[in-house]
């Protein structure tokens, strides 16, 4: 990833000799193990952040005038602080603008600003890379203005503007996940509470490669807004036998009893919502006990579970997990992002990758689509980095 002091330095025309403060922060992107497909607001996620970074550099100006430069593909754009809003056609700069707004509204002395951005999280494949650009920016300017204001605090607040910013609801636990996260760990996420647990990988032999199939993804929003429709329903049909507000009070033994009372598909959806749940807490008890047969097992079955009972899964997708199972060296592998195409991950022995990687030659051949392959690890979260 560049190195952006100098960059950001060159761009703004900042003399090295000077004075002026830079800040620069960085925040990592995140993989979903285990869970993201669960109950609105009540999921339960085994995640990590991933050393893929996006940095933030930001230095004040002598004018009023907010200025963003994108390192890597050469764009610029700018704003005010009266004009801040978004525009579509400001694309990346409206991330940085969600910050700027929360520092705004904490009463810091924003009026002119210097940003520089980059950074080697891989775009539009789920690996939130978006909201990494906002946690960089407001670690950057929290370290900028000084500003005494924890985690905690920062991620209510971060959350609140996004959602006034851009006028719909965003995910929380993706913030969460870029402000908790610890090097070589795993994280057990609560959406309902926001409580992170870590784990301590037990996988030093192991990789994990993030496989972008490349698979065209037409109509998800359509298709996960069914899905939710469906677990919605399937609750309120379940909670007239059984009392539970949450799909965390039932177990599989209640979704199969409910056979004849909740309609097939509707109970296939909540099945796979309540196994899920507890599929997490296997992993995490797997993980502590490095009992990697088991955490095998529960990493296959939950993809079984999102092709055969949530159904978003596509038969691209589906023939690289079963491809990843039948390959010697392979610990795990499942979808992870919304589905319907995206990405896979895989968790494989250091010294298999290689095969691995050519033997998905066949993948192309097959399917027509030619396959991105990212290598990454459990990283630590957002933090300041000292400028060069």
């Amino acid at each position: 990833m560049m190195d952006i002091g100098p960059i950001h330095r060159k761009e703004y025309e900042l003399d090295a000799d000077r004075s002026e403060p830079i800040v620069i922060a960085e925040a990592p992107g995140r993989v979903h193990y285990l869970g993201e497909h669960g109950e609105p607001k009540a999921g339960l996620f085994l995640s990590s952040a991933i050393d893929r970074y996006i940095r933030v550099a930001v230095s004040v100006r002598k004018d009023n005038s907010l200025r963003f430069y994108a390192a890597d593909l050469g764009e610029r754009k700018r704003t005010t602080l009266i004009n801040l809003k978004y525009k579509r056609e400001d694309r990346w700069a409206n991330y940085i603008k969600v910050a700027i707004q929360v520092f705004a509204d904490l009463g810091c002395p924003v009026k002119g600003l210097n940003f520089t951005l980059s950074g080697d999280i891989p775009q539009q494949i789920g690996l939130a890379a978006s909201q990494a650009i906002e946690v960089a920016a407001v670690v950057a300017l929290r370290g900028l203005f000084a500003v005494d204001i924890g985690n905690k605090d920062l991620l209510g607040r971060l959350v609140a503007v996004e959602e006034a910013f851009f006028g719909k609801n965003t995910n929380t636990i993706d913030y969460l996940i870029a402000l908790s996260a610890a090097a070589d760990h795993f994280l057990v996420v609560d959406e309902m509470t926001l409580d992170v647990r870590p784990v301590a990988s037990s996988l030093s032999d192991y990789h994990i490669l993030i496989m972008d199939s490349r698979v065209p993804r037409m109509g998800v929003e359509r298709e996960l807004k069914r899905r939710r429709q469906d677990i919605k329903k399937g609750l309120e049909l379940l909670s007239r036998k059984k009392p539970g507000d949450s799909f965390r009070n039932f177990v599989t033994a209640d979704l199969v009893e409910s056979m004849g009372n909740v309609p097939e598909e509707l109970r296939r959806r909540s099945m796979h919502i309540v196994q899920e749940l507890q599929r997490v807490y296997d992993a995490e008890e797997a993980l502590k006990k490095a009992d990697f047969q088991a955490l095998s097992k529960i990493i296959f079955h939950a993809h079984e579970s999102l092709r055969d009972l949530y159904e978003v899964s596509c038969p691209e997708i589906d023939w690289l997990v079963k491809r990843a199972q039948e390959f010697e060296g392979v610990l795990g592998s499942r979808m992870t992002g919304q589905g319907f195409g995206g990405c896979t991950y895989t968790i494989i022995k250091e010294a298999a990758v290689e095969d691995y990687r050519r033997r998905l030659e066949d993948y192309e051949r097959i399917f027509g689509f030619h396959p991105y392959i990212y290598e990454v690890r459990p990283a630590g979260g957002a933090r300041v980095v000292p400028p060069a």
